[in-house]
């Protein structure tokens, strides 16, 4: 008999202290932020990791079931044939990598739950803290090596959303956060370009400032290569009820230029925003509501207006290609649709103007005085970046946003839409003789349309846009002046009308071809000044003499942007590694200018041409 002593009391008497001491710690220190999650939250979190524990428990289960007894007697052998039959029908349904040769474990029996759960969807899981995490982390079951071989590439479509998106809606979850699913997308790019004009430019081509033959950088080949097209995108997705549905998605690249980004031993191009959105789905009204930075309504779709369903050209240059109408802004829209066929959205987004005149001209300095004045007006119409903006360019003064508002129908022959455009262009200006500017503001917009509809076969697609109004031209790529200014200082819209027209094929399931016509083209808005010549956009007395000689001086301003494009991508390798695409493009544009004169009375009609080569390649380690 163990002897009583004084340590022995103080020991009985210290430990049940240092069981609440821990039990308190313990208590303060696992799942620490589920104290600020409601009891519907704790309970679902609880109820999720109860299942994960019995689908692992079944997988075990059967696992054991599998294996060979630990004695070879004959009464096991008997007890083995009793089992014969339930072994067979286990092991056509149990995956092959949870089939075993080691002995079985006599101390784990057979569950009586009477209705299991399926082992094939149960396992694998990772083991990744399996009691839970904070905030209710948990990561999702694994796909199976044969799910992974299949990629979720589509190159059916006739705007695949791995090539004009990241595809991140095709791909499973990869973990949860509460009652949020998380899923990952993206590819690392890299792409050789070339240009027959030396433009200094990346992967985005500015279609507008292919040079004349004044230039010596006409003529002069470039050379390129560039990664900063590689993104990456993440879609976490909430459904509180049957009908709502909660999404936010961000995407970026690293198309962004800092002051110290060069291409001499560091490329240090830095990350920007793409995309970086949510959305409000109640899906028994057809309600959308969506807040962030995305695709213009006004740019074409493929199928409805929702986000991400966008028709957009499978090109690689960055800047698309001309004719196509776009934007990506900061916006909010509102969206109803009547069984997923019929659609209409407005929104609201944010505005930004791009303003051209026919003679050197910056906000603050003084008109040529128009005819029968005596003196031209000061205009102000954009200031330098400030707090969060880029001070190293200019915004123009906006008093509203761009307001667009669409209609579409879905059809077993196509998609189709047709949309209004409303813009807002504001300056100021001091008339001669007066102290006190004068604030004005004119309107602009256009309409437009958009469809893509199959001919007569899945593999084959015709997809084609139209936009056509006054100050439109910030939505084309090549972006032709928004305005011009007037003989009083006010900002004037220009005529314009930008349009494309694409050919899209699949010959296999594993290649797309495209081709595609363009063209962005302006009118005239011009005034006569009191010296007897044109001032605004389009004027036709400039000498352009110059623009056909080496270093000679040339003012032209671009009527017309027409370009013809092809290309292809072909889908090369895939499996549970990912996929690998390559993809080649070749880009013609012709750049018109409007008429001018040579200096000793004769028409002249400046134009240039450009070549772009891409090839492309893109790994997508989610696909």
């Amino acid at each position: 008999m163990t002897p009583v002593t004084f340590d022995s009391l103080v020991n009985r008497k210290t430990l049940p202290t240092k069981l609440l001491i821990g039990s308190f710690f313990f208590c303060l220190f696992n799942e620490p932020f589920s104290a600020f999650a409601d009891d519907a939250q704790e309970l679902a979190l609880i109820k999720a990791q109860m299942r994960k524990l019995a689908a692992q428990v079944e997988a075990i289960e059967h696992r054991q079931a599998l294996k060979k007894p630990y004695n070879t007697t004959a009464r096991s052998a008997r007890s083995a044939r009793s089992l014969s039959n339930t072994t067979q029908t286990a092991t056509a349904t149990v995956p092959q990598h949870l089939v075993s040769d080691a002995p079985a474990d006599p101390s784990i029996r057979f569950s009586a739950d009477p209705n299991p759960q399926n082992v094939a969807s149960a396992a694998p899981f990772r083991s990744h803290n399996a009691g839970g995490m904070p905030l209710g982390f948990q990561w999702l079951p694994e796909q199976s090596v044969s799910d992974k071989s299949r990629s979720s590439i589509d190159l059916s479509s006739s705007s695949p959303q791995a090539i004009t998106q990241t595809a991140v809606d095709h791909l499973p979850p990869i973990f949860s956060i509460g009652g949020i699913s998380v899923r990952l997308g993206g590819f690392v790019e890299l792409s050789n370009i070339w240009r027959d004009s030396n433009m200094t430019a990346g992967p985005a081509t500015a279609w507008g400032s292919f040079p004349y033959a004044n230039n010596p950088d006409h003529g002069l080949s470039e050379e390129r290569l560039s990664a900063q097209l590689s993104r990456t995108s993440i879609l976490m997705e909430a459904n509180p009820s049957k009908s709502i549905r909660l999404q936010a998605y961000v995407e970026t690249d690293f198309g962004g230029a800092a002051g110290t980004a060069n291409s001499v031993q560091i490329s240090g191009y830095t990350p920007r925003m793409r995309q970086g959105y949510f959305t409000f789905t109640q899906k028994d009204w057809g309600f959308h509501l969506l807040m962030g930075q995305a695709w213009s309504l006004v740019t074409n779709y493929a199928k409805g207006i929702l986000p991400r369903q966008e028709q957009l050209p499978a090109v690689t240059d960055n800047n698309q290609i001309p004719g196509i109408a776009f934007t990506r802004v900061p916006q909010i829209r509102i969206g109803k649709d009547w069984g997923q066929k019929y659609w209409l959205g407005l929104s609201l987004e944010d505005p930004q103007a791009t303003v051209a005149f026919s003679s050197a001209l910056s906000s603050g300095g003084t008109l040529p005085a128009g005819y029968g004045q005596t003196a031209g007006a000061k205009v102000y119409y954009q200031d330098s970046g400030g707090v969060l903006l880029n001070n190293s360019t200019h915004y123009t003064y906006n008093p509203a946003p761009d307001i667009v508002l669409k209609s579409a129908v879905d059809t077993n022959y196509g998609h189709y839409e047709v949309f209004g455009l409303a813009r807002w262009f504001r300056s100021l200006s001091v008339l001669p003789g007066e102290t006190k500017s004068t604030k004005t503001t004119h309107f602009g917009g256009g309409v437009g349309a958009g469809m893509t509809t199959p001919l007569g076969t899945n593999k084959l697609q015709l997809a084609g846009n139209i936009l056509a109004g006054q100050g439109v031209g910030r939505y084309g790529p090549s972006l032709l002046p928004d305005t011009t200014l007037n003989s009083r200082g006010q900002l004037s819209p220009v005529p314009e009308i930008i349009g494309s027209l694409g050919l899209i094929g699949h010959p296999t399931s594993s290649v797309l071809l495209y081709t595609y016509g363009g063209v962005e083209t302006a009118s005239r808005r011009r005034y006569i000044g009191a010296d007897g010549h044109q001032y605004g956009y389009g004027v036709t007395d400039l000498d352009l003499g110059g623009c056909d000689i080496e270093f000679g001086a040339c003012s032209a301003q671009t009527r017309t942007l027409a370009s013809l494009t092809a290309g292809g991508w072909w889908h090369f390798m895939q499996g549970h590694y990912g996929s690998v695409m390559a993809g080649l493009q070749y880009t013609y544009i012709r750049k018109f200018a409007f008429r001018g004169n040579d200096g000793n009375g004769n028409n002249v009609y400046p134009t240039t041409a450009g070549n772009t080569v891409y090839v492309t390649f893109r790994y997508f380690p989610f696909q």
